[in-house]
């Protein structure tokens, strides 16, 4: 019994060093993937129960640390939102076209159960797919069925057809609609470009629109191009609508192999660049996208694709965008890290993320694997790896900072202490450096007062009162110093203002 009890004293002892040496940011991109497309159980739930459902899993997500929810609000050129230019989600009610039983929004649910948490919302859409499997039967009113000249067809599937300009400015109304209706901190693209090969085939479905719109140009070049116009377009569609939300793209985890070009990765996979024509390179030396996270769902050490390799590959070839890498979280948490000397390589993908300059975070695949805890996950993330609050990544002009807190007070109610401060009032004309969430950070007597540790943040929240005491369970607050500052739409943090509570 002793040696048993001396076993577990060590191992625990050895996960506090652990804790205490693993270095958390006070800034890092967590997000995580909630997609709608072959979940079906969405359709299965009332609305009632799609609300509670929401709720839950942000909530979850929340509390395993993540600070970001990139959710499916268009999966295959339908909506799970209030639109008038698509159908509703055939993946939420059964059936496309077919509206809710109750007059609600999911989006707008999802945005508000985010926000209030401190958290950011992406609203995600895939731009090109149209219908996911060839059983799918369209609306009348589709516009495929009116126009289908603007459509390719591809392994039982329906697809836009990139060359059309009258397709990408479609793809932008839909984005510009989102933007301007509904208070999305991001806009967030995926991998499926032109089509990924399938059967032992590569896409050969375009030789009308080559024909009419080729011009002469080399044709891999020539579907490069199209893609780069789409990119280039909903970035200027954003950012003309407003200007803090951020344009993120999650491309294939490989841009192109080092047999192929010499400025590739030492990987042998499919290549973004020659089988998706997506040259995203391209797109983050001119600037059209604000992030990159590059699907690397692969083991560390996996021969034809190593993540560990390929993370510092992204991170050298960031061209001033922030990187945040698309972990694989059944893969991760299944394949052991035998240099780790650990059942999985959680830990070892999670430090090589945040030794990395140009990596600023992580998003994890898929988000309902976390919310699971699938073999222990979210118990991983909640009390290590993401234990403390994070902020994510500010964008923008540093000097534009938004105002201080003013009339910071501690106030007693019931026993419970709150520190509560005054709100900035709403304007109409939304500006970038509003006030939109609130930071605050605890400093207990004799701690060093030090607002770049991310272990004093105690909350992250868009209300102006956050408990700080409460008399049945929490610490006590005495001889504490608080500090509260503000964040701005683009995550600019404003000067902090201090209180010590007597």
């Amino acid at each position: 019994m002793q040696k048993r009890t001396l076993l577990f004293l060590l191992s625990f002892l050895f996960y506090i060093i652990s804790i205490a040496e693993t270095a958390i940011p006070k800034r890092e991109f967590r997000g995580a993937w909630l997609h709608v497309i072959g979940q079906t159980q969405w359709m299965n739930k009332s609305v009632s129960q799609q609300k509670q459902y929401i709720e839950e899993q942000i909530g979850l997500l929340q509390e395993a640390g993540c600070n970001a929810v990139i959710f499916q609000v268009r999966p295959t050129a339908d909506a799970l939102y209030k639109s008038e230019l698509e159908s509703w989600s055939s993946w939420l009610t059964g059936k496309r076209g077919k509206a809710p039983s109750e007059d609600w929004d999911p989006m707008l649910y999802a945005i508000e159960e985010a926000h209030k948490r401190g958290m950011e919302f992406h609203a995600w859409l895939n731009p090109y797919r149209v219908t996911s499997n060839a059983k799918e039967v369209l609306p009348q009113n589709h516009l495929y069925n009116k126009e289908p000249h603007r459509f390719v067809k591809f392994n039982g599937q329906i697809f836009f057809d990139p060359a059309y300009q009258e397709n990408r400015d479609f793809i932008c109304a839909v984005v510009k609609d989102i933007v301007s209706r509904y208070d999305v901190d991001g806009i967030h693209i995926d991998d499926y470009f032109y089509p990924y090969p399938a059967n032992g085939k590569k896409f050969e479905a375009d030789d009308s629109s080559y024909k009419k719109f080729g011009n002469g140009m080399e044709r891999k070049s020539w579907r490069r191009h199209n893609v780069d116009l789409l990119i280039k377009q909903l970035h200027e569609t954003i950012k003309n609508e407003k200007e803090w939300v951020r344009f993120g793209v999650s491309p294939f985890g490989i841009w192109r192999n080092k047999n192929s070009d010499p400025r590739g990765s030492n990987s042998n996979g499919l290549q973004n660049y020659d089988d998706l024509y997506a040259d995203v390179l391209l797109w983050a030396e001119n600037k059209w996208v604000d992030y990159l996270a590059p699907q690397l769902y692969w083991t560390l050490d996996m021969k034809a694709a190593p993540s560990r390799h390929l993370a510092k590959w992204w991170s050298d070839n960031a061209n001033g965008v922030d990187i945040y890498i698309g972990q694989d979280v059944q893969r991760t948490m299944t394949n052991a890290d035998p240099g780790n000397q650990d059942t999985n390589e959680l830990d070892t993908k999670v430090r090589l993320s945040r030794s990395l300059p140009n990596v600023k975070g992580n998003i994890w695949w898929h988000g309902y694997w976390v919310t699971d805890n699938l073999n222990g996950v979210a118990d991983s993330l909640a009390m290590k790896h993401q234990r403390t609050i994070a902020l994510p990544p500010a964008y923008g002009n540093i000097n534009d900072i938004p105002v201080e807190v003013t009339n910071l007070k501690v106030i007693n109610d019931n026993n419970r202490l709150f520190l509560t401060w005054d709100k900035e009032k709403e304007r109409n004309e939304k500006k970038a450096t509003d006030p939109v969430r609130y930071v605050v950070y605890q400093f207990f007597p004799d701690e060093e007062i030090n607002i770049e540790d991310s272990e004093a943040i105690i909350a992250v929240t868009p209300y102006n009162a956050v408990l700080v005491e409460d008399s049945a369970d929490g610490p006590s607050a005495e001889g504490s110093t608080f500090i509260v500052t503000t964040l701005d739409r683009m995550n600019r943090e404003s000067k902090g203002t201090v209180i010590k509570k007597q």
